[in-house]
């Protein structure tokens, strides 16, 4: 059996992300209007950005252990571009995370801890299932 460590995290991500869209996970109305974070100039040009999102930050929640809307910013952050001076690493916007945080704990994937969020048992068994999949597929 395989599990999230074993397949390729880009397909886990992909596959993953089409499973929360078919279990009808709602998108928020205002993301085909705001950025991801300041370092960026425009809105996301991926059709599917919200479904792609969360199922990367139910990722990072099983592997990275408990996890904070704060150390994610910082995971999906980049470079900004300066005129003048050098380019700096800028964190991402809190809204999108944590919302995407909210969706994942009402499907039941995701809970509050003590030192950030952790992911459920249900959530483990949905990545394994999906890793398993993609391992027996390829």
């Amino acid at each position: 059996m395989a599990n999230v460590y074993d397949v390729d995290s880009g397909k886990l991500i992909d596959v993953a992300a089409r499973r929360l869209k078919e279990k009808g996970m709602e998108r928020p109305a205002y993301l085909a209007y705001v950025k991801t974070g300041p370092s960026k100039e425009r809105i996301p040009s991926q059709k599917e950005f919200w479904y792609i999102r969360c199922s990367s930050v139910l990722r990072q929640v099983y592997v990275n252990g408990p996890l904070g809307v704060s150390r994610l910013r910082t995971r999906y952050g980049s470079r900004k571009g300066h005129v003048v001076s050098r380019h700096h690493h800028v964190r991402a916007g809190g809204s999108i995370i944590t919302d995407a945080l909210n969706a994942l704990e009402k499907q039941g994937y995701v809970k509050k801890g003590k030192t950030g969020r952790e992911i459920t048992p249900s959530g483990r068994s949905f990545l394994d299932k999906v890793a398993n999949e993609i391992s027996r597929g390829a």
